[in-house]
């Protein structure tokens, strides 16, 4: 299979990496050049200067678009076109002005659009998401997810200032930079109804006219409410998530995977003359787990999308609602209310 991958900064490099460790080696690379990465590894590699040309001299079956988010449409539009499958990272754009034009681009020739929100490969969220489905969490209440990262330490072989997540004019800030949360919540619950938000830039961070927090509130379908916090200066890291249904609460931890399970076998809320004590039930990762596996089983996707022996997990229309969302969020935060679908 021949795969053109367009842009080698960091997530660039891993996808590169992941598919020559799965045996890929018929690749291409679209470069501008302009990565901050040694370019050591990619000795020997096709190089493209020019993405028209390199479609149309190289003919790749798969594209992956990795370069920064205000370029995302310039690459995916024209390789759905040529009817490649597309890898096309998070978020999908930084707006939504030609979303359509990829969508029915896409629809027209047959191309395959897999969005890279690798979550959805976490092991301990998918158990999450089998518990909610059985129905022992009884009915979701409340959910809150909180991220924060310290933006400065993030890719510590650049100036932050200058990377896109700190600038405006490349598709940053922290609401569609870590935009995950947004696309896990729906993963696990289902459609968001309205959102409302806070955010803004209040930190020392130098920033190119983006937030570096966000506070925003979410009403889902299946009628839980809750929330989304990130934001870019917190020291150290930290990423969690809690669900709390009428039976019980999720609790989970991206620092070591683990989801806790509390179950109340008689309810919530309820009156009972002797209440049963909770059971606790603990969901470790899978031994020998690193975080590398959720791209490597990303990876193993979408060559089999590629191959055309499976559908997306996560479609162009789970990207464009996680854009939506974000959008929404600045949006609300603008005018002052909340934004509804």
């Amino acid at each position: 299979m021949k795969i053109l991958i367009a842009g080698l900064g960091s997530i660039g490099r891993r996808h590169f990496r992941n598919l020559v460790a799965l045996g890929q080696t018929d690749l291409v690379l679209y470069r501008t050049h302009l990565a901050t990465l040694s370019d050591d590894e990619l000795t020997g590699y096709p190089v493209e200067t020019s993405f028209e040309l390199a479609l149309k001299k190289h003919k790749p079956d798969a594209v992956v678009v990795s370069n920064p988010t205000s370029l995302h449409m310039d690459i995916a539009i024209p390789a759905a076109k040529a009817g490649c499958a597309v890898l096309l990272e998070k978020p999908i754009a930084e707006n939504l002005a030609k979303v359509d034009e990829l969508r029915q681009a896409a629809t027209k020739s047959g191309s395959k659009i897999l969005v890279g929100f690798q979550f959805r490969y976490h092991p301990s969220l998918n158990k999450a998401r089998e518990l909610i489905t059985s129905g022992i969490l009884g009915k979701v209440l409340s959910v809150h997810a909180h991220w924060g990262e310290y933006l400065p330490n993030w890719h510590p072989w650049e100036d932050y200032r200058q990377s896109y997540a700190a600038r405006a004019d490349l598709g940053g800030g922290v609401i569609v930079t870590l935009t995950h949360p947004l696309d896990y919540l729906r993963y696990l619950l289902g459609e968001v109804q309205s959102l409302w938000s806070f955010n803004g830039h209040i930190s020392a961070l130098a920033l190119r006219d983006v937030e570096d927090v966000a506070e925003i509130g979410m009403r889902f379908a299946c009628g839980a409410i809750g929330g989304v916090h990130v934001n870019y200066f917190q020291r150290p890291p930290v990423h969690r998530l809690e669900i709390i249904g009428s039976a019980g609460t999720l609790q989970w931890d991206n620092a070591d995977g683990l989801l806790t399970h509390t179950h109340m076998p008689d309810g919530f809320g309820e009156i009972h003359a002797q209440p049963s004590a909770a059971e606790i039930t603990k969901h470790p990762l899978p031994e020998g787990f690193d975080r590398n596996h959720l791209f490597t089983t990303q990876t193993k996707h979408f060559l089999d999308v590629a191959a055309g022996i499976a559908e997306p997990v996560c479609t162009l229309h789970d990207g464009i609602r996680a854009l939506e969302m974000a959008l929404a969020a600045k949006t609300s935060q603008a005018q002052g209310h909340p934004v509804s679908w």
